[in-house]
Formats: C-alpha cells, structure tokens, sequence
C-alpha cells in the first residue's frame, strides 16, 4: 500500500509540471518575428510530446494500470515514447536545420509508429500464459531503444555540423548559446531513451523512472524559454552559413593556384592592422575587408591554419591581450578583454586561462616580477 502511495504522489508530481510545461511550450507568449517561425513550431512540436506524455501518465495515475495489467502498462509506455523520441528529435533538429522537418518525414514516421503500435496490441492481447510473451515484449523495447538512438545520433552529427558552421562564420563563441541542444540530447539519449529499459523495472522500483523524468522536463523547458534570448542572432548565423554553403564547392574548385599568394598578403596587412579586435567580427566582415569572399577565406584559414575561423580569431586575440597585459599596467583586465575584441570577461578568462595555465591577472603579475627582476640585474 505505501509503495503505491509513494508511486502515485510521485506519478502526480511528474504530471502536474509536464501539463503545465506542455500547456505553456504551446500557447504561451512568443514574438510575431518571421524568423522565430521555426522556433515556434520546434517549440510547440515538444509541447505537443509533453501532453502525450502527461496523457500515458494520467492513465497510470488515474486508472492504477501498472497494478491490473503489467504487460499492458509496458507496452502503452512503449508506444507512447516510440511517438514521443520522433517529435523530440524532431523538434529539436529543426532549430539546426530549418527545413528538416517535412510532411513526408512525418508521415514516415507516424506510419511506423502505428506499425509499432499495432504489434503492441497484439501482443497485449496474446494470453498471459504464452511463454514468449515476455520474449516478444523485450524485442519491443529492444526495437524502440535502436530507434531512439537512430535519432539521438542523427541529432548529434546534425549539432557538430552546425557547431562547425559558426565556428567558421562567427569569431564569438556562438555555440555556447546552443550548446543546450548538445545536452538535452545526450540527456534525452541515456533518460529518455532508458525509459525503455525503465518501464521493464520491477513495481517497486518504477518511481526511479518517474522521478527521474522530472529534472530532464525542467532543464528542457528552462533550456527553450532562455534560448528565446539567442535564438534571432543564431539563426541569422546559420542562414547566412547555409547560403554559402550552396555555392561553396563550385567556387572551390575555380581557385587557381594563385589564390594562396594574393590572399595570404592580404590577410598578413588585415592581421599587421589589428583588423581581429573588431568585436562580434564575422568571417564575411573579414572577407569584405580584404576583398574576397566568405568561402575562399574560410577554405584557406582551415587549411593553412587548421582552425576554424573562431579558433584562428581567438588565438590572434589571445595574442594581442599578452602584449596589452604587458605593455598597458593601467588597463583592468575587462579593459583588455574588451579591447582585445572579447564580448565577454568571463569567455575571455575561460580561455586564456586554458591556454596559460593561470588566469590574466596571475599572468600579469608573473611577467611583470620576470620583468622587474631583469631590471634589477
């Protein structure tokens, strides 16, 4: 009897925030831009799963169905996350790739979810007494586990392409801002692919599989809500990154051999001039000023330098920062941040202190006892 309050008041608590989550993802406020269009939709595509997934736990809230039938409660779960992992991918792959999402993918993959749907009920239905039932079960989760991470991978490889695409487009750290996308996937890959080994979990034991559902939906909601500040600057990223991508490989394979030279002086006066410490620097801000375009520059930075544009950015103005630290003692160091060309004091400590080993102000104080020891020999 405790086991089954402690289930239900967990079952409770689970679904009152995801109907409220799935409630406001949907209808809740968001901006009239054309540009959120997608985000809108990817938003409003996870509501949609969260409801499903307060829907299958009404049932084993109100209806105790884990108590009369185990099997049944099992395979419903099943169905429902098999649904549920496409909407999520879906959702989330569409801020990466605007037009990922089309009719026909969802058809597919309601199709198969009404394939696998129906497989579960006729297993439900074979008698209990029928030894491989048990055996046909777990195939079902085994089937909706390799559909899960088909997804999740598929997500991941989409990320670290997009990840690659501002790296060389942008010299800020704009993949900070969706980096969530990268959690919430790897999170989604271990819980929520796990609730398909979850479910399998003896009565005594599914409240971990409840609760555990918990954190995951407010990380997600908390992640859509604060990536609404982010989203306009990164999509316009990744617009701008896609339409050149369309033209890249044609004009790659026009560069003649003199290419090499002529942009490599260009890009030595560019660097002689300091051209780096312009802040929220973009590599077709950097091709206008030497006079060619984003993918001649950005082919050679990456073969010359074996960077991404931000890397080889970022190195140049970790660079330029030493000398500051050096040769202007009055300057704070969020002045030489800034003046360096960093949006951000914190990135900017973040990264220098990576490369040095110690922090800018350590740094500072390291040289200049190097440099008054000198002195006094």
């Amino acid at each position: 009897m405790e086991e089954h309050l402690i289930y239900g008041y967990s079952l409770c608590a689970a679904l009152s925030l995801m109907l409220f989550f799935g409630i406001y993802m949907i209808l809740g406020k968001t901006p009239d831009k054309p540009i959120f269009e997608t985000y809108i939709k990817s938003r409003r595509t996870i509501g949609m799963a969260l409801l499903i997934l307060s829907a299958n736990y009404a049932v084993h809230l109100f209806l105790g169905i884990r108590f009369i039938n185990h099997y049944s409660a099992i395979l419903m779960n099943l169905s429902t996350y098999f649904i549920c992992y496409w909407l999520f991918s879906s959702a989330m792959r569409s801020l990466l790739e605007k037009n990922y999402v089309t009719r026909k993918k969802n058809i597919k993959n309601i199709l198969r979810w009404v394939v696998f749907t129906l497989i579960s009920a006729g297993i439900m239905f074979l008698p209990e007494r029928i030894a491989y039932k048990k055996i046909l079960i777990l195939l079902m989760g085994l089937w909706l586990f390799i559909y899960g991470v088909k997804l999740a991978t598929s997500l991941i490889l989409c990320y670290r392409r997009s990840v690659k695409q501002l790296e060389n487009s942008h010299s800020d750290d704009i993949e900070a801002y969706i980096h969530w996308l990268s959690v919430t996937t790897y999170w989604a890959l271990i819980f929520g692919v796990g609730c398909s080994l979850f479910t399998f979990l003896p009565d005594r034991l599914v409240v971990i599989w409840i609760l555990s559902s918990i954190p995951f939906y407010v990380y997600l909601y908390y992640s859509y809500m604060n990536y609404l500040i982010f989203y306009e600057q990164v999509e316009q990223v990744l617009e701008m990154a896609a339409a050149e991508d369309v033209q890249e490989t044609d004009e790659l394979n026009r560069m003649t051999p003199s290419f090499h030279t002529r942009i490599e002086k260009d890009i030595n006066k560019w660097v002689e001039a300091d051209g780096y410490v312009k802040q929220g620097l973009t590599i077709e801000d950097m091709a206008e000023s030497i006079g060619t375009n984003r993918t001649y520059l950005s082919e050679y930075i990456n073969s010359t330098f074996n960077m991404t544009f931000r890397e080889w950015i970022t190195s140049l103005r970790l660079e330029y920062a030493k000398k500051m630290l050096v040769e202007h003692n009055e300057l704070t160091i969020a002045g030489v941040a800034e003046k360096s060309g960093f949006l951000s004091l914190s990135y900017f400590t973040k990264i220098f202190t990576e490369k040095e080993k110690c922090s800018p102000a350590k740094w500072r104080k390291n040289i200049n006892m190097q440099n008054n020891t000198q002195d006094q020999q």
